[in-house]
Formats: structure tokens, sequence, C-alpha cells
């Protein structure tokens, strides 16, 4: 009994280190490891988003958030072929559009003003008119309304699930349903699949 119980905690033990291990070797060397930057006095990878103390929990959806977060207000995507609604970003968008908008440094975390800001194509500005809609509603109705798109409750992500399950949150099409910001699948730009000849837009679109 004893030696039954000793080897299911050292599985346990050894499959938690290879969890960590395989999320912090995602991370580490891509766009969102900070480790190595010179405005990074901490050396941490996740201190600019996290924090084990004194984290922000008024940000929802942000386990022990570090960043500050954006109150911009933005002009969103538009198209007289567009059938969805899209608002102002909102979950887990927000979180990314407080270093991709361009108006919060990178370096605005544990409570410090940070003067290091994105730019090039990484600022996307708090015009995304000309950027894929986000923080709007994509269901069964909208698939319905129009032609171009795939049922999300029905048709499978290529990721183990339907695209509502692996790709949508609370419903919605937001910056995380393309990209990973954890890089847990180590495709380029952050995806969370290959757009090897458009793989991942045509995930949704029925083209």
């Amino acid at each position: 009994m004893k030696t039954n119980l000793l080897t299911q905690s050292i599985i346990a033990i050894l499959a938690t280190l290879i969890v960590c291990g395989t999320a912090s070797a995602s991370i580490a060397g891509s766009a969102h490891d900070f480790s190595t930057k010179g405005w990074n006095t901490t050396g941490e990878m996740c201190v600019v988003c996290h924090t084990p103390h004194n984290a922000d929990n008024t940000v929802a959806n942000a386990p022990l958030w570090n960043h500050d977060v954006t109150t911009a207000t933005y002009t969103p995507y538009t198209s007289l072929t567009l059938d969805a609604t899209v608002g102002q970003p909102a979950g887990t968008t927000k979180l990314c559009l407080s270093c991709h908008d361009g108006t919060i440094a990178v370096d605005s975390f544990g409570g410090a003003t940070g003067t290091n800001f994105l730019t090039g194509g990484k600022n996307l500005s708090i015009d995304l008119s000309d950027d894929h809609p986000i923080s709007f509603t994509y269901d069964a109705t909208l698939a319905s309304a129009d032609a171009g798109l795939f049922d999300p409750t029905s048709v499978n992500s290529g990721l183990g699930g339907t695209i509502d399950a692996d790709m949508l949150f609370g419903g919605k099409v937001e910056c995380s349903s393309c990209h990973d910001v954890h890089n847990a699948f180590n495709n380029n730009d952050l995806l969370v699949k290959s757009n090897a000849g458009s793989a991942l837009c045509l995930t949704c679109h029925n083209k």
C-alpha cells in the first residue's frame, strides 16, 4: 500500500514538473519572453503580467495580474459585409491591448510607470478599423446570417473540440482566439495553430 502511494506521488510530481517545464519552455525565447529586456530589472519572465504577491484582483479573467490596464476608447472595425455587432474591446482582449494599443508602456507593471512603448506593427494603436474585428459574439445565429462563416458550435477547430469550445471566450472572438499569449503551440506570431495555407483563417471562414 505504501509502495503504491509512493509511486503515485512520484508520478504526480513528475507530471507537474513536465507540465511546468513545457509551459515555461514555450514562453522562453518567444515574443513574450521579457526576461532579458533591459527595462526588466527583475530578470523574471512572468512578472510583467503576473505576480504572486500584491496582485490587482480587480481585473477580470486575469489571474494575479500585475500590469496596467488600458482605458482607451477604440475605433472598431466596420464593413458593409460585416454581420456581427462589434463594440469596444473587452475581456481578455483589453489585456492584450494594454501593451499593443500603444497607450501604456510594456514596462508599466508592478505599480511602476514605464517608458518603453511598442512600435511598428506590434503597436495596433487605438484605431482598430484596419484589424480583424474582436470582442463580438460568434454563434450559430451569426453563422446562419453569414454563409461565409462556419457554425462554431458544431464545426471542429482542429484543436480537439469545436470552435466555440476551443477558440471563443464567453462566446466571443477575442485576440486570444487566434493568438496564445503563452505560446503553448510554438507557432509563428504566437498563433494557436499554423496558418500555412490560411489554415487558421479557414477554421472559421467558410471559403
